[in-house]
């Protein structure tokens, strides 16, 4: 008896492993969090609008360029790339990052991320003066945050200034609103000249249609950013779920309900269609479906080439982008 509980053990591990994959899917949303964590803490001690997840589309490479987050503030915006590194990292002359962390027996090589946020902004400049907002000189800027609190630096003074290690981010406070300090002042409130109303406008706008990563709200206070591919579970349950579609549904809130305490328990769904007329957001009725607590999510999240499978019973929420 106490065989077959263990083999029955090792399989359901096994077969866990395989189409969940816990590790990854950690790290994934962990990645995640460290994005949306940056973002509420900027928004609270510079104020203005941060913008999450964003896919500013490249004419040059055909593709979309993932931009973390573009803080927006009065008279000035900053592109952020957020960087949860761990463990020991050395800079390369080439500009490339070697990252060492305990829990991996390889160092990994990671491309200059002052590069790559440079590219960004650059693409994303490209994209407002295409919808018709061209940026004063200057208006735009771009940072490389560590929030991780296990990064380290091997050599500091290698750090390019325009990287904020772990070290500088929690040295921020509150108070800095008005006093910045000398390693952020140059990014958030470098003497620029404020822009016209109507142009911080427009940008806050254009910013708020771009195109953007799905993304889920998981138990836990955890986030993964990503595209939603489907729903899979018994025939009747996707049958129920076949109105959400990102071209129909903007928004919906899975909660949990039973019969009393009698049947399997099963989840209510809330979600809302989009209203086009103001600009693809939700509108203010929900509708309603219940299926049961096996139906399965299908995600592929960013940056990532696997695709996940996730319990419906795991979402709190999900939005979709147009």
């Amino acid at each position: 008896m106490w065989v077959q509980i263990l083999c029955g053990l090792i399989i359901y591990k096994l077969v866990k492993r395989i189409f969940y994959d816990d590790d990854v899917m950690d790290l994934e949303t962990s990645d995640s969090n460290a994005i949306f964590s940056v973002a509420n803490r900027l928004e609270k001690l510079y104020g203005g609008k941060a913008y999450v997840g964003l896919r500013i589309p490249d004419p040059d490479a055909g593709s979309r360029e993932n931009v973390d987050i573009v803080l927006v503030t009065k008279g000035e915006a900053v592109v952020i790339s957020v960087k949860n590194l761990s463990g020991f990292v050395t800079v390369n002359g080439d500009g490339s990052w070697v990252s060492e962390s305990g829990g991996r027996h390889k160092a990994e090589v990671h491309p200059d991320p002052v590069e790559e946020v440079k590219k960004r902004a650059s693409i994303l400049e490209s994209y407002l003066e295409q919808r018709g907002v061209a940026l004063p000189d200057g208006y735009l800027s771009y940072k490389v945050m560590i929030p991780n609190p296990k990064f380290g630096a091997i050599y500091s003074n290698n750090i390019p200034p325009e990287v904020v290690t772990y070290d500088q981010w929690v040295k921020l406070k509150s108070e800095h609103k008005t006093t910045v300090t000398g390693w952020i002042k140059g990014a958030f409130r470098g003497g620029k000249k404020e822009m016209q109303e109507s142009i911080n406008q427009q940008l806050n706008f254009i910013l708020s249609t771009a195109p953007i990563w799905d993304r889920l709200e998981l138990k836990g206070n955890k986030y993964v950013l990503g595209e939603f591919l489907e729903f899979k579970g018994k025939q009747e349950d996707t049958e129920a779920l076949r109105y959400i579609k990102r071209s129909k549904v903007s928004h919906l809130i899975v909660q949990k309900t039973s019969m009393l305490g009698f049947a399997p328990s099963r989840l209510q769904v809330l979600y809302s269609f989009r209203d086009y007329r103001s600009e693809g957001a939700a509108t203010s009725e929900w509708n309603e479906v219940t299926v049961r607590s096996s139906t399965e999510v299908i995600f592929q999240p960013a940056n990532s080439t696997k695709v996940r499978k996730l319990k419906l019973s795991s979402i709190l929420s999900m939005s979709l982008s147009a």
